[in-house]
């Protein structure tokens, strides 16, 4: 079995270095690069299964690398922060960041995120589901795709274990933490609000479809879907 290649992205050697170590001991093969136009050239011209995103970036920072990798690209990105640093983390999820970690952080603690992250994209969690249908959206759990009238919208795999998991429950109510326990997995500490950035992600995504299907917020609990939603207002 091949290993999985992540490109590191932080403009500290000392941080790369044990990235590189201490991944490369848990059977990750990496590359590095020590600032976001780098990142850019080196992920054009290699394939990648994830990458670990510094926000903090010389020549291209990180959300416009996040932002840029994001018009190609669907490859999970983790992004890494600053302690309490809400603002950037609220951001690299909106362009489309599956996962972030806050500085400093624990070795095992990121390895653990990097796992639950390519558990989403390339396991057969969902894989071994037959297709959905609701109104003109279909999804196809096994290929990983999502179509609105046959057409296909692509999503980050955070995006489609949502949707998956809203798919599965229509009609039905599923708390923040329920999404976020079906999104994340065990790993999931701290910040049930980000599910609502990538709800909206996700909305905007159907709206620019012309997905007929829409996600309801449901004031203080959290998220449903229904036929001809317009239940689109944001809830706190």
């Amino acid at each position: 079995m091949m290993a999985y290649r992540l490109l590191l992205v932080d403009d500290e050697d000392k941080i790369l270095s044990m990235l590189e170590n201490y991944l490369g001991q848990e059977g990750f093969e990496t590359a590095r690069a020590s600032n976001g136009r780098e990142a850019l050239e080196i992920f054009r011209q290699q394939s990648f299964d994830l990458i670990v995103l510094d926000l903090m970036l010389p020549q291209v920072n990180g959300l416009e690398v996040c932002k840029e990798i994001r018009r190609f690209s669907e490859v999970p990105i983790i992004i890494l922060t600053a302690k309490g640093d809400e603002i950037d983390k609220l951001l690299g999820l909106e362009l489309g960041a599956d996962d972030y970690v806050s500085k400093p952080f624990s070795l095992r603690e990121l390895s653990a995120r990097i796992k639950a992250v390519l558990r989403r994209s390339k396991s057969s969690s969902a894989g071994g589901s037959s297709s959905m249908a609701i109104a003109n959206l279909r999804l196809e759990p096994a290929r990983f795709e999502l179509f609105v009238e046959d057409n296909p919208v692509a999503l980050t795999p955070t995006e489609f274990k949502l949707i998956f998991s809203l798919l599965e429950h229509p009609g039905q109510v599923l708390s923040r933490l329920q999404l976020l326990e079906r999104a994340y997995g065990d790993i999931y500490e701290g910040y049930e609000r980000s599910i609502d950035t990538h709800i909206s992600n996700l909305r905007r995504k159907l709206e620019k479809a012309g997905s007929r299907l829409g996600i309801k917020s449901v004031y203080g609990i959290g998220y449903k879907v229904e036929k001809e939603g317009n239940g689109h207002e944001d809830i706190s």
